[in-house]
């Protein structure tokens, strides 16, 4: 049999870890890396995570942006790590970034900065009361100073993986971005997509892949054709 291609990340976007375990079932072996993110907290997403991992094998992203004072983030990402998964995310304020990365320790969780979700355009930024700015231009400025305040890697839409793969803080670092669709898939709800393969060469480790696999009529199939474009890179 041969290895999963870690590079594909499903999200597990379902109501509960019962249906989370279904779906990881149907996939079976063509896909090695799942994200939980706040969605599937209330529902089991926890356990969920720890029996993907413990007894299935799967690497894990646990997405759940945490924002707060030092602390209690510190505190957080602390209690996380004793689970032994792969990925947690953080806002990427430089603040959160240094708690969570004194929280993680020696374990081999990597902290990923969110630097502007792939969900916003300008006006959200506006509306929000983010400083005045190109979009990709205040992304780039996070992640530079999310890297340099320890982050093991970024999240960031397709559009700007080059731009962040140039930095000079990016070096040896991950980056991961959602936001993808294969070609012909729905947006949904995601306002700056790429393709699989064109997300891989703009420099992203990894993408997530969520509602064009889950939603698919038969989930193993789309995720097969996703590892297909993969593949090409």
């Amino acid at each position: 049999m041969t290895k999963a291609d870690d590079r594909l990340i499903v999200a597990l976007d379902v109501p509960n870890a019962l249906a989370g375990l279904e779906l990881a079932a149907k996939l079976g072996d063509a896909v090695s890396f799942y994200k939980i993110g706040l969605g599937m907290l209330t529902g089991g997403g926890l356990a969920l995570a720890n029996e993907l991992k413990q007894e299935h094998g799967k690497r894990i992203f646990l997405d759940m942006k945490f924002f707060d004072i030092s602390a209690t983030v510190e505190a957080a990402v602390r209690g996380i790590a004793q689970y032994d998964l792969d990925f947690l995310t953080v806002q990427g304020d430089p603040h959160v970034v240094r708690a969570a990365r004194e929280g993680a320790g020696a374990s081999g969780l990597k902290i990923l900065a969110v630097t502007v979700l792939t969900s916003l355009d300008r006006g959200d930024l506006d509306e929000a009361m983010i400083r005045p700015g190109d979009l990709a231009e205040v992304t780039l400025e996070r992640a530079a100073r999310a890297l340099a305040a320890g982050a093991d890697g970024v999240i960031a839409s397709p559009q700007e993986a080059a731009a962040i793969r140039a930095l000079p803080e990016a070096a040896g670092k991950l980056i991961v971005t959602p936001g993808v669709r294969p070609a012909g898939a729905a947006a949904g709800d995601q306002k700056r997509i790429a393709t699989p393969a064109d997300a891989l060469r703009a420099g992203a480790d990894h993408i997530v892949v969520g509602r064009p696999i889950w939603a698919a009529p038969d989930p193993r199939q789309a995720a097969l054709a996703v590892l297909q474009d993969l593949a090409t890179v």
